[in-house]
């Protein structure tokens, strides 16, 4: 999808409004597990950390391969078995924060060349990364899970949720030229970069 010229402007101003507003939210929403199911629902959108994770998780697949998919269920399987296990992590909010900018700047690091995104996203390194990424979120939530009540069904409901947006992320990502692309993926890793600054400064208060 290409845009004219005389409508960048708006569409890097309205992408700059949302991410405001975005970052304009809780820093963190881990912990949540609980609530039932629209609170699960809910927790993908309102979780700014969390719906940036997954939007930049689509924007990987979309870009680079589908396959990545696979590997991020696969880490959120195993990083909230983990937690529900009693699995923990030093500096877990910021690895979490962390890890959007890390996947993000994959993606730009790919997208170099049309011939890159199809090989980097079938190795094996970058399915490890986004597994890594959505393991450290999902174990932070399964720690929360493991003494939740309604846990369950707030599970069903997040999952519900994340498929959704990052479904969404996909089908729209896969329409953007690759230099929008590279666009959008830089702006992640800028917001995640923000973020992480965000968690840095609330641990240092």
């Amino acid at each position: 999808m290409t845009f004219p010229r005389s409508n960048r402007f708006l569409i890097l101003l309205a992408a700059a409004s949302a991410l405001a507003l975005v970052l304009a939210q809780p820093v963190q929403a881990h912990g949540l597990a609980q609530g039932g199911l629209a609170a699960g629902v809910l927790h993908p959108l309102t979780g700014v950390d969390h719906l940036l994770l997954l939007i930049t998780v689509g924007a990987a697949a979309a870009g680079l391969s589908l396959h990545l998919l696979l590997w991020a269920v696969a880490g959120a399987i195993g990083g909230g078995v983990m937690g529900a296990m009693g699995g923990t992590l030093a500096a877990p909010e910021l690895l979490a924060a962390l890890a959007i900018p890390a996947v993000a700047l994959l993606v730009v690091h790919s997208l170099r060349s049309p011939q890159a995104p199809r090989a980097a996203g079938a190795s094996a390194g970058a399915g490890a990364l986004v597994a890594l990424a959505v393991a450290i979120h999902a174990l932070l939530h399964g720690q929360a899970a493991a003494v939740a009540a309604a846990a369950g069904s707030w599970w069903l409901g997040a999952a519900a949720a994340s498929a959704l947006v990052v479904g969404a992320t996909v089908w729209l990502v896969r329409r953007l030229s690759l230099a929008w692309m590279r666009g959008l993926a830089l702006l992640l890793a800028l917001a995640g970069g923000v973020l992480s600054l965000g968690v840095i400064g609330m641990v240092a208060r």
